[in-house]
């Protein structure tokens, strides 16, 4: 890797192939964030709504949810109240039990889902469209590969086995 002719020093393999990665990672989410901007909306916002449609009509529990996002979540309910504040998610408290909050997306957060669709199918072909069939799978198993240890066992995005 050169900037400007020079050759970029690393302590070891492992950390330039963590920088690299971060700074793909900013690369691309530099994409992402002028997408999301004119929505108002962030990535992770995105996200859970994502989520919820896939499962829609059923609710989703605040936990189960927070589990599944791409990245960390440490304030969920703040979030969610966003989510809520916009119309996007509905928020329930079964009687039998007050302190679940299931969450379910609203008609005006499916709308915005659509909406979205062809805009964020375009985003991705931005991101790694240069890429061929061949090179996404095998960038996909490596990622799985580097991130497998850091997984729960029982996690959604714990690779499988095939991989």
């Amino acid at each position: 890797m050169t900037t400007s002719g020079r050759r970029l020093r690393f302590d070891s393999l492992q950390q330039e192939a963590f920088l690299n990665l971060w700074r793909t990672y900013d690369r691309l989410r530099c994409e992402e964030d002028a997408l999301f901007e004119q929505y108002q909306l962030t990535a992770q916002q995105y996200n859970a709504l994502r989520l919820l449609r896939a499962k829609h009509p059923e609710p989703v529990a605040t936990l189960a949810l927070q589990s599944r996002l791409v990245s960390r979540a440490p304030d969920i309910t703040r979030m969610i109240d966003r989510l809520e504040e916009r119309g996007w998610i509905a928020r329930q408290r079964p009687p039998e039990n007050r302190r679940l909050v299931l969450l379910n997306l609203t008609p005006a957060g499916i709308a915005l889902l659509d909406s979205l669709a062809e805009p964020v199918r375009a985003c991705s072909e931005r991101q790694l469209g240069h890429l061929t069939a061949k090179q996404l799978k095998e960038l996909v198993r490596l990622l799985e590969l580097a991130r497998d240890p850091y997984e729960e066992e029982d996690g959604p995005w714990k690779p499988s086995r095939e991989s």
